[in-house]
């Protein structure tokens, strides 16, 4: 509601947010009833369609509390058997609906605690350390890079020379005579004076 409004529940802050009923409009208001009947006028939206959108529009932003970035997890507990209603849930955001598993409808509260468990024991275990995304050929031993080269010579149907790599040279192999090469610059002068 408007107390939690501008507080940030970041990370653990924030495992967990139960909503309990649907959060319709009062809908005695004369403020709603102007809006309702511009609305059906204009656009011949229904009452109880523009109704029902607001307020899975007002829960989703109520649950959406939780996450607060890409890296973060919780639990959004939708405590009301309505949102097991089509009508209801198929206007809640895709983000939401991406992660509202069928078999998580209706539960009772043992089944409710046990799936909560498993999830938060899962997510709060640490990220598996990122792989390698490109393969780095002075990783590779000889015999694993000629097989690697041969692999994507296939791959892109190349010629057999077409896909070589050349073998890296040695310091200074290569170097016109009389040229220094970076290592023998960064040497300091030595006292005989050359």
């Amino acid at each position: 509601g408007k107390v939690a409004e501008g507080i940030d529940f970041d990370r653990h802050f924030g495992r967990c947010v139960v909503l309990f009923g649907v959060p319709f409009q009062y809908t005695l208001s004369r403020v709603l009833k102007a809006r309702l009947d511009f609305i059906r006028e204009h656009y011949q939206i229904p009452d109880n369609e523009f109704l029902t959108f607001d307020a899975m529009r007002q829960a989703a932003q109520c649950v959406g509390r939780v996450i607060r970035s890409k890296n973060d997890y919780g639990l959004m507990i939708f405590a009301d058997a309505r949102y097991s209603r089509i009508d209801k849930r198929s206007k809640l955001p895709p983000w939401i609906l991406k992660h509202l598993d069928n078999a998580h409808l209706a539960l009772n509260t043992e089944t409710a605690i046990s799936v909560a468990r498993t999830f938060l024991r899962h997510m709060s275990q640490p990220p598996p350390p990122p792989s390698a995304s490109r393969l780095d050929a002075r990783q590779l031993q000889q015999p694993q890079q000629q097989q690697c080269w041969e692999l994507v010579r296939r791959t892109l149907h190349l010629s057999a020379n077409s896909c070589v790599p050349a073998q890296p040279k040695e310091v200074g192999e290569g170097v016109p005579s009389g040229v220094k090469t970076a290592d023998e610059k960064q040497k300091p002068p030595t006292g005989d004076g050359q």
